[in-house]
């Protein structure tokens, strides 16, 4: 019984490996990825081959045509990730963006929760979080100006809060935005449509039956078992 149990581990660790060097050519692939491993950084996430940029297929990543245009089918996939796949995606890893599957996304919860608890009433943070809740979702623009940083320098310091916001899990993206021309064609790098997780899947969706460090202990092991040659520091950054 033993000897079975040590080959299927071993058969499982195989078609991890092979599933994760196999190169994504579309966002219906970028999905089974996401669903298989649990996690992903959308771009370097500092180990190596580990982020969706990386494994794209070279006609998938980021191109400049001669005429100034540019083209990059893995930034287009993310909001049908989010909305066909049903995957999360926010910034998560390191305060860079990436995704989450919906399996592994009460464990995120319930570990960084009780490292980063709610908003004392009356913070910044406090504030974002009930016009969220007040208007359902918002484009970060909207959301900006309703939380009165709608000043010149203002952007970049009310970023920091809604990062702090969705590494502690409690806002997401929805989806993306994007402006048309006069053509009806998309433009510009779009806009992230912001939420909370309980609005957009459920409380039941953010509980987990866990203890905060049972849930670490489930993710480090994923993450240890889908990358191999990582240290252990590497791997505690991307899950704190």
């Amino acid at each position: 019984m033993f000897g079975r149990v040590h080959i299927y581990d071993y058969f499982c660790k195989i078609q991890m490996f092979l599933s994760m060097n196999r190169k994504i050519r579309n966002s219906a692939e970028l999905i089974e990825r996401i669903e298989k491993i649990g996690f992903l950084p959308l771009l370097n996430s500092g180990i190596y081959d580990f982020s969706a940029e990386d494994m794209v297929d070279e006609e998938c990543r980021y191109t400049v045509f001669p005429d100034g245009g540019w083209d990059w089918p893995l930034w287009k996939w993310k909001g049908e990730v989010i909305t066909e796949g049903g995957h999360v995606y926010g910034k998560f890893f390191a305060n860079k963006a990436g995704f989450i599957s919906r399996k592994w996304w009460p464990d995120l919860c319930n570990y960084r929760r009780s490292k980063y608890p709610l908003p004392a009433e009356g913070t910044i943070e406090d504030t974002i979080l009930s016009i969220l809740a007040e208007h359902g979702s918002l484009i970060t623009r909207d959301l900006r100006a309703l939380c009165g940083f709608d000043g010149p320098k203002m952007r970049s310091r009310f970023d920091t809060f809604v990062t702090r916001l969705q590494m502690s899990t409690r806002i997401v993206t929805e989806d993306f935005v994007y402006p048309y021309d006069k053509h009806g064609r998309q433009y510009s790098w779009g806009w992230s449509l912001l939420t909370t997780p309980e609005l957009l899947y459920g409380q039941d969706a953010c509980q987990s039956e866990c203890t905060p460090e049972e849930s670490y202990q489930r993710i480090f092991s994923q993450l240890r078992q889908i990358l191999p040659k990582a240290t252990e520091k590497q791997i505690q950054n991307l899950i704190k």
